[in-house]
């Protein structure tokens, strides 16, 4: 009889903080998917505290890592994963990660800015994936005032969380 090869795979101790918040990101953006939205396309992102959290502590790629695993894992769990819903939240991540890599440049912009930035763009990404592949009629300009105004409030008071939140943590080794 043949042995089979086995592959050991370790994992380091930044996979498994990545794991740790995204499986925390996932679990809120679950739990808020089930949240009424008084507008269609506007929800509280409170998910995406964490990213911010995560960029502002650990860094851009560590940040994908856990916005993009909340969504598939999110999408997974919700039953919506390659649905018109799981689009909409893939377009606007890649949106919101595109421009938070883009704020990386930006002397002194901290976890609200951040959280302002990716609302904004996370929006904009969903409005054009849903002009793109849903409803590519005029009228739906008409909502993109609102929709950037919600993304301006929420992602304000979401980088208001992100920032009282990272205050009170640290990397480690970083000094207290």
């Amino acid at each position: 009889m043949r042995e089979r090869a086995s592959i050991a795979i370790t994992p380091t101790e930044e996979d498994v903080r990545i794991a740790y918040l995204a499986a925390l990101a996932v679990a809120i953006h679950v739990a808020e998917s089930v949240i009424p939205s008084p507008l269609p396309g506007v929800k509280p992102g409170l998910a995406n505290i964490v990213v911010v959290v995560v960029l502002t502590l650990y860094g851009l790629r560590a940040a994908a890592w856990v916005a993009v695993l909340r969504v598939l894992a999110g999408g997974l769990i919700a039953g919506s994963l390659l649905a018109p819903t799981f689009f909409m939240s893939a377009g606007g991540t890649a949106a919101a990660l595109a421009g938070l890599a883009a704020g990386r440049a930006i002397p002194g912009l901290g976890p609200v800015g951040f959280s302002v930035l990716a609302s904004v763009c996370h929006i904009l990404g969903q409005f054009f994936v849903a002009w793109a592949l849903f409803v590519p009629h005029p009228s739906l300009w008409t909502l993109l005032p609102l929709l950037l105004t919600g993304a301006l409030i929420l992602g304000g008071a979401n980088g208001i969380l992100a920032a009282g939140i990272s205050r009170h943590l640290t990397r480690p080794g970083a000094p207290p």
